[in-house]
């Protein structure tokens, strides 16, 4: 895990001044820092919220100048890239920026790439990872393009590195768009909304008046508030495994995520198919898309009285449910997830 690798370069001794901390999660051990010391950038709510509850400085942008950084690498190499600039701009010349990350996320790429381009040294190696040190040079040693910035993934709807399906819509969504009658019930909540091209889909259909963004990641919410302005939109930066409203809606719509980083689990799906039972009115309908080879029938019969599959491709099924049981609602614990490798 990563304590282990931060153990190595760190030893028993917190390291001096001000650390930035990118990327950080629920899981990583972050025992070798000062509490005092340490601003920690995590826009995953879930593991924002665990952060948060040990009493340490958890954010969603970084603020103001530190003296060394820790990049905690994402599996998307553009967010890579951007965690590794928004880290560089925030140092002087001189300063320490450590870089960890698994194998599987491509450090081993991002090692060779820093090579070309600054001082590298400290590489260590254990749990299937890297960590390495860079000596920051003076500015103007990264490559251009490397920030953060826009993306049109529709006309006229923009994405950021690391977000869900940032190069386009996800053709899930798109299926289950396409899926969905002309009229639509009153209040709806978009479970899962990501950067908001489906909730935009949802609010072309007559019948809508209010309509509940929810999304853990809160670099694609912020991008679902640019892209959908509208006045009947709520937006919530939320888990939507536990996320409730003071009252009830009659329509949840969704294409729920069924991986945490690299590993299947279609017990997140069902998992959101239980928090969509709970926001329901007994008369409510859940709309959701899957994959087709995933087993969510069962969640769905356990939890609602009215079962069916509307249609869909040799991709997908589009399900429809209501009847909802309203059973209690609760995420599962999956060990050492990666926030932003959540994937339909």
């Amino acid at each position: 895990m990563a304590g282990s690798r931060l153990e190595l370069v760190f030893g028993g001794t917190p390291p001096q001044g001000r650390m930035l901390l990118i990327g950080a999660g629920a899981a990583t051990d972050l025992s070798v820092f000062d509490p005092e010391r340490v601003q920690i950038v995590q826009g995953f709510y879930p593991d924002h919220r665990a952060l948060e509850a040990r009493g340490l400085d958890v954010v969603t942008e970084a603020s103001g100048d530190f003296d060394a950084a820790v990049v905690f690498l994402p599996r998307a190499r553009a967010e890579a890239r951007a965690r590794i600039a928004d880290a560089a701009a925030r140092l002087a010349p001189g300063a320490s920026l450590w870089i960890d990350g698994q194998k599987t996320d491509g450090v081993d790429a991002v090692l060779k790439e820093m090579r070309g381009l600054a001082a590298v040294d400290e590489v260590q190696s254990r749990a299937h990872g890297k960590i390495f040190r860079v000596t920051l040079p003076e500015a103007g040693w990264l490559p251009e393009g490397w920030a953060a910035r826009d993306h049109e993934a529709a006309p006229g709807m923009v994405t950021r590195p690391g977000v869900f399906s940032a190069d386009g819509p996800d053709p899930a969504s798109q299926a289950l768009a396409a899926a969905l009658p002309e009229k639509l019930p009153t209040r709806i909540v978009d479970l899962g909304a990501g950067w908001g091209w489906l909730s935009a889909e949802i609010l072309r259909h007559p019948g809508v008046e209010l309509l509940h963004l929810v999304e853990a990641d809160a670099a694609a919410l912020d991008c679902a508030r640019r892209n959908v302005a509208d006045p009947r939109a709520r937006f919530h930066w939320a888990d939507a495994l536990d996320f409730r409203l003071p009252e009830p809606v009659n329509g949840v719509i969704m294409n729920p995520p069924f991986h945490e980083g690299r590993a299947a689990d279609p017990k997140l799906g069902a998992g959101f198919i239980r928090a969509a039972a709970g926001l329901l009115t007994g008369a409510g309908r859940l709309w959701m898309v899957a994959n087709r080879h995933l087993p969510y029938e069962q969640a769905l019969r356990e939890c609602f009285a009215e079962v069916s599959e509307l249609g869909g491709n040799s991709r997908f099924k589009i399900l429809t449910a209501s009847g909802a049981r309203r059973p209690a609602a609760g995420r599962p614990h999956p060990k050492g997830a990666q926030p932003k490798g959540r994937r339909r």
